[in-house]
């Protein structure tokens, strides 16, 4: 374990206490419009029944990278992944510049707040917005998914969490599994009465601390499995990963919310270290008894590749905390979006007019695309959503000069997290709606591009998006829109802008 990460251990610890009592949710704005002549929620827009061409796999693109689909469809599971933009921060402020394989642009877009109206219920509503962006008839074009606010603490289903935490022997230091011990004892603390806590820990083995306990009458038990803990030696995580899931499904609660919490740097070095091997063996866990994983990353050296890899094959998803302030996000934020779910295997599908639209590319989401086909095929895995949250997708497209008409059809597929029952709901987009420049479009429409230009200058040169400005400029954007929206995640975006600038990038 790397000894750098501690500190966001600690501070993730102590800011769970926070996550399911006093917390706000953190919802997103939702009193904002979107470009006028913008749809939402509009069922009667769906996306083509049957793709027109061979679906996914059609004409690729040129050298550039652009898609060049016959059929004009651009099909992925939604994500809500942020841990590649917390990681990309921390690395950008210790003087590095981060490994452009572990910089995904729709994690830059989605770690800021939105715009979006709101369903009243399960599912999603579908906002599409865009603007012009400069010479040779290009735009940027947001699909934007939104579920319900997120329930107040006391409103929420009880939760049973099983902790798989790192204790490797660098946690032996001083002010490392001491503090981290205190911290989990105020967590215990502050807890429901009707929550239920396990503990599993790992370094070359791993142990089930704590099976799952109902913490009313019972966190006395609590405190003596946090106050037995002790440091090690080498990271198995892949036997941290069997072990939690196998407690989670001996203390399974019906009427709850099931969940695995993995901290960790995810260096294994002992034991399996493939997450496809990892994930195999939880499989079942994961189907039949829907316990899906939520992975907490820390460290400045930190394995990006395999948590991503364990989110994404165990139906959840990534954080990354550096800091008391990420970690306070996270827990007040973030995790309390997953304590429920509103949508599972969520997938979405944007139809473009090819009447309309010369070319098209999806900014990110490279691991998540699903083939055209597999859009209303069920048994294609998806993504996991819960309330409070939005999954923004940007595109780079090209208008056919002088055309007019409808420019995209963005439709949503889920499933409904108790019965499975399918649903769908879609948004449009005509060309006479988007906004004649970058400047004229709201607030959070600039933050969004902002951070997706961002994402695309660390990507460089693998990747150059259209009308993309440098780093002065996207600098100059971020501070003037961190002072509209009054934003501290807009201000963090421009900081971490300017570091990538003093490193020449």
């Amino acid at each position: 374990m790397n000894n750098h990460r501690a500190p966001a251990l600690l501070a993730f610890t102590a800011a769970a206490a926070l996550l399911l009592t006093g917390c706000g949710a953190g919802e997103d704005s939702a009193g904002s419009k979107a470009a006028d002549g913008a749809a939402r929620n509009s069922d009667a827009f769906p996306a083509p029944s049957a793709p027109r061409g061979g679906g996914q796999d059609d004409e690729k693109g040129d050298e550039k990278g652009d898609e060049r689909r016959s059929d004009r469809l651009s099909t992925f599971a939604l994500d809500v992944d942020t841990a590649s933009y917390g990681y990309a921060r921390r690395t950008l402020a210790e003087g590095r510049r981060p490994d452009p394989a572990t910089v995904r642009p729709e994690e830059f877009v989605n770690s800021f707040r939105q715009d979006y109206e709101r369903p009243d219920g399960n599912g999603f509503s579908v906002t599409v917005d865009g603007t012009r962006t400069g010479d040779d008839d290009w735009s940027l074009v947001r699909v934007g998914l939104a579920t319900r606010t997120a329930a107040q603490a006391g409103e929420r289903p009880p939760a049973a969490l099983t902790f798989v935490i790192d204790v490797s022997g660098s946690m032996g230091e001083p002010g490392r599994l001491d503090l981290a011990k205190s911290s989990l004892d105020t967590m215990t603390d502050r807890l429901r009465d009707d929550d239920s806590v396990a503990l599993v820990t790992f370094s070359g083995e791993a142990e089930t601390v704590l099976p799952m306990t109902r913490l009313g009458g019972h966190r006395g038990r609590v405190h003596d499995a946090v106050d037995g803990l002790e440091p090690t030696d080498s990271t198995n995580l892949g036997a941290g990963v069997e072990t939690g899931y196998a407690t989670a499904v001996e203390g399974l609660r019906k009427g709850a919310t099931n969940r695995v919490v993995l901290v960790s740097d995810a260096l294994a070095n002992t034991g399996d270290t493939d997450a496809d091997a990892i994930l195999e063996r939880i499989d079942t866990a994961r189907r039949e008894h829907g316990i899906t994983l939520f992975g907490v990353g820390v460290g400045s050296d930190y394995g990006d590749a395999l948590m991503e890899r364990l989110a994404d094959k165990g139906d959840g998803h990534t954080v990354y905390v550096s800091d008391e302030t990420d970690a306070r996000k996270v827990f007040c934020d973030d995790l309390p979006r997953n304590v429920d779910l509103t949508a599972r295997d969520a997938k979405a599908q944007v139809a473009f007019d090819p009447d309309v639209v010369a070319e098209f590319r999806l900014i990110g989401y490279d691991d998540r695309e699903v083939a055209d086909d597999d859009f209303r095929d069920d048994r294609v895995d998806g993504g996991e959503v819960g309330p409070g949250h939005t999954v923004t997708a940007l595109y780079a497209v090209r208008v056919e000069h002088g055309a007019d008409g409808r420019l995209a059809t963005a439709t949503v597929r889920w499933l409904d997290p108790e019965t499975r029952t399918p649903h769908e709901t879609s948004g449009r987009l005509e060309t006479g709606a988007l906004h004649d420049d970058l400047a004229d479009a709201s607030a959070r429409f600039r933050v969004t591009a902002t951070a997706a230009y961002f994402a695309d200058a660390l990507r460089r040169p693998q990747t150059r998006l259209p009308d993309a400005p440098d780093l002065t400029e996207l600098e100059e954007t971020a501070r003037t829109l961190a002072k509209k929206t009054e934003d501290a995640d807009v201000t963090a975006l421009a900081e971490a802008i300017a570091d990538a600038n003093r490193l020449d990038l």
